[in-house]
């Protein structure tokens, strides 16, 4: 393989299309998505190139950032993707040896201006497909991801979960939301519908971080632009980059918004990107429970084959989903400093891994990063 940097989108377009077609290659690293999140950030894109006898076999999209004297380059909008792959052909593998030998001419191209490449959240075998890389120096990632596979119908699906408790709480779910004036399973069609449910969204969040005292990871103008353009975007068949889904109060005034969440679909695989409640809107129903229901039961008439409820450990992950992905950090470090970058990187992905597993932890260094130092003892 050889290699070359490209910053002009234009010249692989073709190529870049035909790459993310192939079900190994996540859509986060499909051509839309990125073209989304550099339109947003005003981004200046860096597209490693691998050619095979000429032939494109490999695009890495990345952006550079650099940080406490480190220069890194990450995937595009790496801190808002589910699941990260680059792009590969479909028949390229690639021998350790080989895949050493690409970091050095990757080094030959990037290293006076990258100290480290980082491949954030990369599943090392995804679908029975071993990942390019898998050889090279890597940790685990502190999250990882969760999966339902759909089975044709919502009965044979449920069967792998415990269907008797889900059903048993579908129907106290629906039962409450009917006592309190009835529910629809909204999927805006008009553009103005459509920004505004991701507004309401917004808002949603940004009152729930502040109860939590955490900061809000979707305030910055540029990721909220990044996503309104994403729903602009026209379907490809049943493929789409994000679509919004709510459970809508229809009986009270004003059809109140309970539960929302936005749904990537990429040929079967279905990925849960984000999602919110609005606490004060019947809580005792659990709306956003009964929305994931709605959505896999709509999932499973589509013909998908796998819901993925994305990167991060939650309770009602746990419950939906018997597939646990254990995602990687894949670190190309190019240059001497990158190589000891690469080491304070594990150390902090190590103790983030450990941050997670303790509550208290976790918590006070969330207040830690919104600001406020020192929880109260009622919190």
């Amino acid at each position: 393989m050889t290699l070359s940097i490209v910053r002009d989108i234009t010249e692989i377009e073709a190529e870049w299309r035909r790459l993310e077609a192939l079900p190994r290659n996540s859509l986060h690293q499909g051509l839309d998505w990125c073209k989304a999140w550099v339109a947003a950030h005003r981004a200046p894109l860096t597209l490693v190139v691998g050619r095979i006898e000429g032939r494109i076999a490999m695009i890495l999209p990345l952006e550079i950032h650099r940080r406490c004297g480190i220069t890194s380059a990450v995937f595009l909008a790496h801190r808002y993707n589910n699941i990260n792959s680059g792009l590969f052909a479909d028949d390229l593998a690639l021998s350790a040896r080989a895949q050493q030998a690409l970091v050095r001419d990757l080094a030959k191209h990037l290293g006076e201006e990258v100290d480290l490449v980082v491949l954030e959240a990369v599943p090392l075998v995804w679908r029975g497909r071993p990942h390019p890389f898998a050889a090279l120096t890597r940790v685990p990632h502190q999250n990882h991801s969760f999966q339902l596979p759909l089975k044709g119908d919502m009965a044979a699906t449920l069967a792998q979960v415990n269907a008797k408790r889900r059903r048993k709480k579908f129907r106290t779910q629906t039962r409450r939301l009917e006592e309190a004036g009835g529910f629809e399973h909204y999927m805006p069609r008009t553009s103005i519908e459509r920004h505004a449910l991701l507004e309401e969204f917004f808002r949603q969040k940004k009152v729930r971080f502040e109860a939590h005292g955490l900061p809000d990871s979707f305030a910055s103008p540029s990721v909220r632009n990044f996503l309104h353009a994403l729903l602009d975007l026209p379907p490809k068949g049943d493929d789409h980059p994000l679509t919004l889904h709510a459970v809508r109060l229809s009986g009270q005034p004003g059809k109140p918004i309970a539960a929302i969440a936005g749904l990537s679909r990429k040929g079967d695989h279905v990925i849960c990107q984000f999602g919110s409640i609005d606490e004060s809107r019947l809580p005792e129903a659990s709306p956003g429970e009964l929305l994931f229901w709605l959505m896999i039961e709509k999932a499973c008439r589509e013909g998908a084959l796998l819901f993925d409820f994305g990167v991060g450990d939650q309770p009602y992950k746990r419950s939906w989903c018997p597939v646990e992905t254990v995602l990687h950090d894949i670190l190309l470090p190019l240059t001497p400093k990158g190589k000891l970058a690469a080491g304070l990187h594990s150390a902090l992905v190590a103790m983030k891994a450990h941050l997670k597993r303790n509550r208290f932890l976790y918590h006070l260094a969330q207040r830690v990063r919104a600001g406020r130092l020192v929880p109260t003892l009622t919190e």
